[in-house]
C-alpha cells in the first residue's frame, strides 16, 4: 500500500470546500461573460409547478439550459415552442447543485422573419386542422348593426378614419375597447376585448355591439404579430358576434383574418362592409316603394275589372230577396193570430187537466208509484240470490284446475261486488227519482187542488160527499154543506132562492 507523500509538490495548495469552489466559479463565469444574447433552436420545454419556465437552447454540437422565472414568465414578447429558432437575452450563471451552468432568460425573439414565417405556419397549420378556418363556420354581417364593437387603439388614425366613413355611410352607435396594438400586451388585450364585448348582456345599461371590427394600421411582421397569437385567433373564432377583421394593409395578412366571419384590407373597408350607403339605401327604398305602389294599384283595378265584370252576370239584390220579405211579411202578420190561437189552446188544455185533477186520482197514481217501488225492492233481494245460486250451479257443473276455479272466484267476486253497487246504486237512484216526482205531483195536487181555490176566496157546495155543481142538483138536495177556507157550514132546508145573475160562473163547483 503506497502512503500519501506530504512533502511532494501540491503538498502546500489550499484546501477549498465545495460551495466556495461552485461560488468562485459562479463570480468567475458572471463576471466574465455578463448578460448575453444566444441564439440557437428550443429544445424541450418544462412548465413547473411552481410556474418556473425550464428549456434548453441548442445547435448541432451543443445545448444550453435556460431558466426563466416565473414572474418572468409572464412578461416575455414571445412563449418558446420547442423547434423554433430564438434570440435569448438573458444572464449567464451556475447552479451549484447540480454542479451545471445556465442561462436565466427574460427576453425571447424570434431568430428574423424566417423564423416567424415558419412559426406562423405551423401555427396556421394547427388551427386548419381543428376547423377554426372552415368556411360554413363563418356567419353572414348583419346588414345594419345597430351598434358596433370596435377593437383598436384609441389614439391612432385607424379609430378617426373608422368614425369618419361611418359618419359618411350611415351613422350607428360605436363602442371602442382601447388596446394595445403592438407589442407583448397586445394579444391579451385584444383577446380580453373580443370577449368582453361578448359577455355584454343584450339590453343592459352598455348595450351588446352586433358587430365586430378588429382594426389596426400597416406595420412590419413583427409589429403585427399580435394578431398572430393563438389566444387571438381562438377568441375571435369563439365569438358569437360576427367579426370584421382590420389589421395592416392589403397585402398584410394576420392569423386573425382566416377565423374571422369577414376581412377587410384596410380599416376603412370594414367601415364601408359594416353599414350600406344612407343615400343609396334611400334611393333603393324609394325605388321599392313606387314599385309596390304600381304593383298595387295594378292589381286592384284588375281585381276591380274582374268584380264588375263578374257582377253583371249576378240577378240584382232587390230580386233574391223580394221572396224572403214577402214571406216576412205574411209572416208577421200571422203572427199576433198565431200567439193567441196558442194561448187560447194552452188556456184549454191546462183547464182540461185541471178539471181531470182529483184527490182520488192523485191518490191512486201515487199508490201505483209506491207499490211499483215496494216490488222493485222486494225482487231485488231474490233476484240477487238467483242469480247466486244460478252462477253456482254452472260453476259446480263446470270442471276446472284449481287456479282457474279460484280465478274465476276472484272475478265472479269481483263482478258480483260491482253487480250489487251498480243494482243498489239503480235501485236508490229511481227511488229517488219516484220520490221526486212524487212530491213534484204532490206540489202539483197542493197548488191545482181545492183548498188552494178555497184560500183564495172560493167556496165548495156539497149533498152529503157529492158535490153540487148545478142549480138542479142543489133544489133536489136533502141537505147542503159549504166549505169555506176554514171549515165547513151547514145548510138546512131548501136553498134560498137567488136571482139570475147576470152571467153563469166560469166553474158551477166553485161559488
Amino acid at each position: 500500500m503506497e502512503l500519501f507523500d506530504e512533502t511532494g509538490p501540491g503538498a502546500n495548495a489550499h484546501e477549498y470546500t465545495v460551495s466556495e469552489i461552485s461560488g468562485a466559479v459562479k463570480r468567475t463565469l458572471e463576471g466574465e461573460f455578463g448578460r448575453v444574447k444566444v441564439r440557437g433552436e428550443i429544445g424541450r420545454v418544462f412548465i413547473a409547478r411552481s410556474g418556473h419556465l425550464y428549456f434548453d437552447v441548442k445547435d448541432d454540437r451543443n445545448v444550453l439550459a435556460c431558466v426563466t422565472w416565473k414572474g418572468q414568465a409572464a412578461g416575455l414578447t414571445q412563449q418558446p415552442e420547442e423547434g423554433m429558432e430564438v434570440i435569448a437575452t438573458g444572464k449567464l450563471t451556475t447552479f451549484g447543485s447540480q454542479s451545471k451552468y445556465q442561462l436565466t432568460v427574460d427576453d425571447i425573439r424570434p431568430a428574423g422573419v424566417g423564423a416567424l414565417m415558419a412559426m406562423l405556419e405551423k401555427r396556421k397549420a394547427a388551427l386548419e386542422a381543428e376547423g377554426l378556418f372552415a368556411p360554413e363556420r363563418k356567419r353572414p354581417l348583419p346588414f345594419l348593426p345597430e351598434v358596433i364593437g370596435v377593437v383598436t387603439s384609441p389614439s391612432g388614425a385607424v379609430i378617426r378614419d373608422i368614425l369618419h366613413r361611418l359618419r359618411e355611410r350611415f351613422p350607428r352607435k360605436v363602442l371602442v375597447w382601447p388596446v394595445a396594438v403592438q407589442g407583448r400586451e397586445c394579444a391579451p388585450q385584444v383577446a380580453r376585448a373580443i370577449e368582453g364585448f361578448n359577455a355584454l348582456s343584450p339590453g343592459g345599461s352598455i348595450p351588446r355591439p352586433d358587430l365586430l371590427i378588429v382594426a389596426r394600421g400597416g406595420g412590419s411582421i413583427e409589429d403585427l404579430w399580435g394578431f398572430n397569437e393563438e389566444v387571438v385567433a381562438r377568441a375571435a373564432a369563439a365569438s358569437a358576434i360576427p367579426l370584421i377583421s382590420a389589421v395592416g394593409h392589403e397585402t398584410d395578412t394576420t392569423l386573425i383574418d382566416y377565423v374571422s366571419d369577414k376581412r377587410a384590407p384596410t380599416p376603412t373597408a370594414a367601415a364601408e362592409l359594416a353599414v350600406p350607403v344612407r343615400l343609396e339605401l334611400a334611393t333603393w327604398l324609394d325605388g321599392q316603394g313606387a314599385r309596390l305602389s304600381r304593383g298595387l294599384e295594378q292589381a286592384v283595378g284588375s281585381r276591380r275589372q274582374r268584380l264588375a265584370d263578374l257582377s253583371r252576370a249576378l240577378p240584382r239584390p232587390e230580386t233574391l230577396t223580394a221572396p224572403a220579405r214577402q214571406k216576412f211579411d205574411w209572416v208577421e202578420a200571422r203572427l199576433p193570430l198565431a200567439l193567441t190561437a196558442g194561448v187560447d189552446r194552452r188556456r184549454a188544455d191546462l183547464a182540461a187537466t185541471a178539471a181531470g185533477l182529483r184527490p182520488s186520482v192523485l191518490r191512486d197514481r201515487i199508490a201505483t208509484r209506491r207499490d211499483r217501488v215496494d216490488g222493485f225492492a222486494d225482487r231485488l233481494a231474490p233476484a240477487l240470490e238467483r242469480g247466486v245460486r244460478d252462477r253456482r250451479e254452472r260453476l259446480a257443473r263446470i270442471s276446472v284446475s284449481d287456479s282457474t276455479i279460484r280465478r274465476n272466484l276472484a272475478q265472479g267476486a269481483t263482478d258480483l261486488a260491482n253487480y250489487s253497487d251498480r243494482m243498489e246504486r239503480a235501485l236508490t237512484s229511481s227511488i229517488d227519482a219516484a220520490r221526486k216526482r212524487l212530491d213534484a205531483t204532490a206540489r202539483l195536487h197542493a197548488t191545482l187542488g181545492y183548498q188552494a181555490t178555497l184560500e183564495r176566496g172560493f167556496a165548495v157546495v156539497r149533498d152529503g160527499d157529492s158535490v153540487v155543481t148545478t142549480k138542479a142538483q142543489a133544489k133536489s138536495a136533502a141537505r147542503l154543506e159549504i166549505e169555506f177556507r176554514d171549515g165547513k157550514f151547514p145548510l138546512t132546508g131548501p136553498a134560498p132562492k137567488k136571482p139570475k145573475p147576470e152571467s153563469p160562473p166560469e166553474q158551477g163547483s166553485l161559488l
